[in-house]
């Protein structure tokens, strides 16, 4: 496929995908969605893709869903943008590799619901997060009113909903939203360190991880420590937990081959 509004750039085994809208501050429509949704499609099936780092162009990561395109919706159309909009979050959270937002400047709406959806978020000390719905007439519609609570407690979550406040990225990072805030010219370097990092470890070992993680948090521990302990011995199928091993043993870097 052709993108219109995405940058797709692979470096190695780190592919980074840029939303690339920035006269309309990368605001999310049909289009869009549609572009994150094949991309996120062929990433899946490109088996040399290691971790993802998402960002925008400009000066937004995204600053929201596109209001002149949701202004006309009728109810139906609304609850159908909505489950377009959550589907595709929710290929990017369940993605079998880890994605990375380097969040570089306006995260609004679904903008903060999409950073929500990658696994790790990395802030410039620039950016600004929120969920200014209600001061539309809606709700989050991208599951935000979900992942927020999930990520930074049920009182924290409503506050920043029912109030629509706007917070930086210092209060992002204070509240758990954020993993590490960084100075704008270093946002891409330092996800570009953390994915080469993350990519020098057992693939097999990093996916089963993610999977446990995001499985086991949806059910009771019991349940959840069943999941954890069927992926770790799974882990021991795989050529890699064999080579891992053995250069601890033997002292030396180990060589994995996502086997």
């Amino acid at each position: 496929m052709e993108y219109t509004k995405l940058i797709i750039e692979k470096q190695e085994d780190i592919c980074i995908v840029k939303i690339n809208n920035p006269q309309a501050m990368n605001a999310l429509n049909s289009t869009v969605l549609s572009e994150l949704d094949c991309a996120f499609s062929q990433i899946e099936s490109d088996q040399t893709i290691k971790v993802v780092i998402l960002t925008g162009e400009g000066r937004a990561f995204v600053a929201g869903a596109d209001i002149s395109q949701m202004s006309t919706m009728s109810a139906a159309e609304g609850k159908a943008f909505g489950e377009q909009g959550a589907a595709v979050f929710r290929k990017i959270e369940q993605l079998k590799v880890p994605v990375i937002a380097a969040v570089n400047g306006f995260t609004l709406g679904g903008g903060c619901e999409l950073a929500m959806a990658c696994d790790i978020r990395i802030a410039s000390a620039k950016a600004k997060f929120g969920q200014p719905e209600v001061g539309l007439g809606i709700t989050p519609g991208f599951s935000g009113t979900q992942r927020l609570p999930r990520l930074v407690g049920m009182g924290v979550a409503k506050e920043l909903i029912y109030t629509a406040d706007i917070i930086g990225a210092d209060e992002a990072y204070r509240i758990g939203l954020v993993n590490k805030v960084a100075e704008p010219e270093a946002l891409m370097d330092q996800a570009i360190e953390m994915a080469k990092k993350i990519a020098s470890k057992a693939p097999i070992a990093v996916r089963y991880s993610k999977e446990a993680i995001n499985r086991g948090c949806q059910v009771d521990i019991d349940t959840a420590i069943a999941i954890e302990a069927n992926l770790f011995g799974l882990c021991f199928a795989s050529e890699d937990q064999k080579e891992g091993m053995s250069s601890f043993l033997n002292k030396k870097a180990p060589e994995f081959k996502n086997k």
